[in-house]
């Protein structure tokens, strides 16, 4: 699941002699980059891009390895937009997170491989996860669904048919059982499958 990150911004620390904001003009003259060295170690590790005079990304390199590792995007207002991650530590990101207005993640997407390409989508609200939706083949097609609430996993449905719709799922229960059901003719319409012991139902 996503950890939140607070905001890192080339403005949110006062400028001195010592930590100057290095501004980079185009060939026009328009400003195009501020480069910020947050911690005075005589290297940039903040790199803001700036487009019709607003900064529309924000590049970071948090942990000083010479990689950028965190990103920063910015709306029309100036407001974030989202940020990405690099959980490999490549330089490339693989984790975006999108805001709510409350600020608390609300979205979180993943790439599992090195193409950017989505494969989880975690959706949360006011902080808490409530759904995942997965591509674990990686055909382009959500084939995994999970439902959480008050932060404890409730079901996982799977699309083992390839239709576009879960075909099976697992459904468990406050007490610790769980039951597996089906969707043989894709109706939508689930039926339970008997277990060992108890109909319907097993003891996780």
């Amino acid at each position: 699941m996503f950890m939140a990150y607070a905001l890192i911004s080339p403005f949110s620390v006062s400028c001195s002699r010592a930590q100057p904001i290095q501004a980079v003009y185009d060939k026009t003259g328009q400003l195009e980059l501020l480069k910020y060295d947050s911690n005075n170690d005589g290297r940039p590790d903040t790199f803001s891009y700036v487009s019709a005079g607003r900064i529309v990304r924000t590049e970071i390199d948090t942990d000083e390895d010479g990689k950028i590792d965190r990103w920063e995007y910015y709306d029309a207002n100036e407001g974030l937009e989202k940020v990405g991650l690099s959980r490999k530590n490549d330089g490339k990101p693989d984790v975006w997170s999108y805001p709510g207005p409350d600020g608390s993640t609300r979205r979180a997407d993943y790439s599992t491989g090195s193409d950017g390409k989505i494969t989880r989508t975690e959706y949360y609200d006011r902080g808490a996860l409530v759904r995942v939706e997965e591509d674990t083949d990686g055909d382009g097609a959500i084939d995994k669904w999970e439902s959480y609430e008050n932060g404890h996993l409730t079901s996982v449905a799977f699309d083992t048919a390839h239709r576009g719709s879960p075909d099976r799922r697992l459904i468990y229960e406050s007490d610790g059982s769980s039951r597996l059901e089906v969707d043989i003719d894709g109706s939508g319409r689930f039926q339970p499958v008997p277990a060992r012991g108890e109909p319907g139902r097993s003891r996780r």
